[in-house]
């Protein structure tokens, strides 16, 4: 995927992102947040810039409620 530098990304690009790194690296929400922190963010969370980091953060956050939801019984 393509960064532009100039502005802030949405959580709706690390909704994608995470998602896509689970599926391909067939791993964990946990394991991929890693992996994106490690290979986009360059484990520099404010490489590009604050705002996108909390909208990284945004989009785990909800990919983990979505996992826990999916995982709960219903008897």
């Amino acid at each position: 995927m393509t960064v532009n530098h100039a502005g802030m990304l949405k959580k709706e690009y690390f909704l994608s992102y995470l998602n896509l790194v689970r599926i391909s690296r067939n791993c964990s929400l946990e394991e991929a947040k890693d992996l994106t922190i490690s290979f986009f963010f360059k484990n520099n969370r404010l490489r590009y810039g604050s705002q996108t980091y909390e909208r990284f953060l945004e989009a785990y956050n909800q990919l983990a409620i979505r996992i826990e939801d999916k995982g709960a019984c219903c008897a």
